[in-house]
């Protein structure tokens, strides 16, 4: 159910510029894939370690 939900979300995002769908539906619909599909899952992992570096950065500077 969750292959199907999230691949539902990420392919009818595509169609953003309707009025009732939205771009945000595909990164929540990559998101929700991400639990069952490792190559998904790899690809939100480096996005993740990539932003708490970033944060880590930025509020290094700040200080």
């Amino acid at each position: 159910m969750r292959i199907l939900s999230g691949s539902l979300l990420a392919l009818l995002g595509l169609f953003g510029f309707l009025p009732i769908l939205g771009f945000w539906m595909i990164p929540v619909g990559l998101l929700i894939l991400s639990y069952d599909i490792a190559t998904i899952r790899r690809l939100r992992r480096r996005l993740e370690v990539w932003w708490r570096r970033r944060q880590k950065k930025t509020s290094g500077n700040n200080a």
